[in-house]
């Protein structure tokens, strides 16, 4: 009877956001993995089962295809059963057993606990997985969310261990493939265990702020709701408080320096209609209620995407009981791009990235080139045998945090935190890396080892000639393409 109504409640979330599942093939998994996992527990207590059945609601909530919803219930059990390789082959399908076998190379990655060589191994078998099929990731994602959401039933250096992996790892990669639920939710779950007295600190200095913007959204709410409605405009109008984690590293900058008064998103409103020109409706009709703030008004993220894919409109306003308070305006197709990134528009056939004789890649009608980098990453590993400089690249191109930053065109780039205008030019194109001569962002001159920040616009100021890089260069730039352009450069003249 529990594991009827367990199956009930994973089809009823299937029925809700998926397409074109047989349900009769996901209960058949459900109940090979109940076989498999029977009178195995968790250390929290929970009948094993929970956790794959964890794991595949989270990808059903993500929309995925009925493959991945099959092998998130059955990916533990070659691992913690008696079950083979080949029995998965034989009962599902080889594409299922691929990726099974998949999650466990991710779920080797350690960063602690291992020899470096180790590590270094599992990073580069990670990666190949990825690059050979981004859904083995969306269900480590999702095992790793269920797996952070049970962490207390370890011991406490586990704890810190696997809370340490989620904020270098898994959290920037959710980020990376645009899936935003999944990257807040990761941080926020690891953030106590890693930064315990920092998680306290911030939770307890920043809850009047919190209350204060949240009377404003519940102020500003309803009027929203009736002045876009009588101009017909059909929207949901909705309020969304900002993660611990989030507050804690934008306190942190320079320009913030732990004043939360200079803090304008603890909470936002976030307002779906149902095209863009009703975008721009809402955004009329937002400065008609509500005074824009000054020169930190306006971000549109939808004439001019991330690189991940995200977009909305975003417009910082004074509320009603003072304050500044966070408006974005979305579709409804632009939020499943936001919350799920690349598992919202999923087509196996249009998106699977195949690896020939594992040295070239090719793309099957890739939809966009916002996953060029797991092929950087790929190419990475591929080409340097440096174990430290592998995991550098890797942890500090592919995982960290990123700043977009904008050509005097309009073109985006994707840059890592602290990457400078000779990062930049190196990102637009190796060979201008070989003009610079100074650079400009936001129309001012800044000294080349400028760190930039998101929405910048920065333009490199060209010399007519040809030059060699600097050695000074390489004290300040941190992307992997600017360092080894410039180290191959001047060896070259060496």
């Amino acid at each position: 009877m529990k594991n009827k109504k367990r199956l009930d409640q994973l089809k009823f979330v299937i029925n809700d956001t998926c397409r074109n599942v047989d349900l009769a093939k996901v209960e058949h998994a459900y109940l090979y993995a109940v076989n498999a996992h029977a009178g195995q527990k968790r250390l929290n207590g929970d009948d094993w089962i929970i956790h794959p059945l964890s794991v595949a609601s989270t990808l059903a909530q993500w929309g995925l295809d009925e493959t991945t919803l099959i092998a998130g219930l059955l990916h533990d059990v070659v691992e913690e059963s008696s079950t083979t390789q080949d029995d998965l082959v034989r009962e599902f399908g080889s594409e299922v057993a691929t990726l099974v076998k998949g999650v466990s190379k991710v779920t080797a990655v350690r960063l602690q606990g291992s020899s470096e060589a180790i590590f270094v191994e599992s990073l580069r078998k990670m990666i190949i997985a990825m690059a050979h099929d981004l859904r083995v990731v969306f269900i480590k994602l999702a095992d790793r969310i269920h797996n952070m959401e049970t962490l207390s039933a370890l011991p406490k250096e586990k704890q810190i261990q696997n809370a340490r992996e989620t904020l270098e790892i898994y959290a920037p990669l959710a980020e990376r493939l645009g899936i935003g639920r999944a990257k807040s939710l990761l941080e926020d779950l690891a953030f106590p265990y890693v930064y315990a007295k920092e998680y306290k600190k911030v939770t307890r200095e920043s809850t009047p702020y919190y209350l204060h913007c949240n009377e404003n959204i519940v102020l500003m709410q309803e009027t929203l709701e009736r002045d876009l409605r009588r101009e017909g405009v059909e929207a949901s109008v909705s309020g969304r408080a900002k993660g611990y984690y989030s507050l804690w590293r934008k306190l942190q900058r320079a320009e913030i320096d732990w004043d939360y008064e200079k803090i304008h998103d603890y909470a936002a409103i976030r307002i779906m209609v149902e095209s863009a020109k009703d975008c721009y409706v809402a955004l009329g009709i937002i400065h008609e209620l509500f005074k824009p703030i000054p020169k930190i008004g306006v971000s549109d993220f939808i004439a001019q995407p991330k690189p991940n894919g995200y977009q909305s409109i975003h417009t910082k306003v004074f509320g009603p009981k003072g304050g500044p308070v966070e408006i974005q305006i979305r579709t409804y197709k632009m939020h499943q791009q936001a919350e799920y990134g690349a598992a919202a528009h999923w087509q196996y056939a249009e998106v699977k990235i195949k690896a020939k004789s594992g040295k070239k890649l090719e793309t099957v009608k890739q939809q966009n080139q916002g996953y060029k980098w797991i092929r950087q990453l790929v190419s990475w590993q591929q080409e340097l045998s440096d174990s430290d400089e592998f995991v550098k690249a890797v942890k500090f191109d592919g995982f960290q945090y990123r700043n977009f930053v904008f050509s005097p065109k309009g073109d985006v780039y994707d840059l890592p935190q602290n990457a400078t205008p000779v990062d930049y030019a190196f990102a637009v194109h190796t060979d201008l890396g070989h003009y610079i001569s100074g650079a400009k962002v936001n129309g001012k001159i800044v000294p080349l080892k400028y760190k930039l920040q998101s929405g910048d616009v920065c333009e490199i100021i060209k010399n007519k000639n040809r030059n060699l890089p600097r050695l000074d260069w390489l004290e300040f730039v941190v992307t992997t393409a600017a360092k080894r352009e410039i180290g191959r450069e001047l060896r070259k003249r060496r």
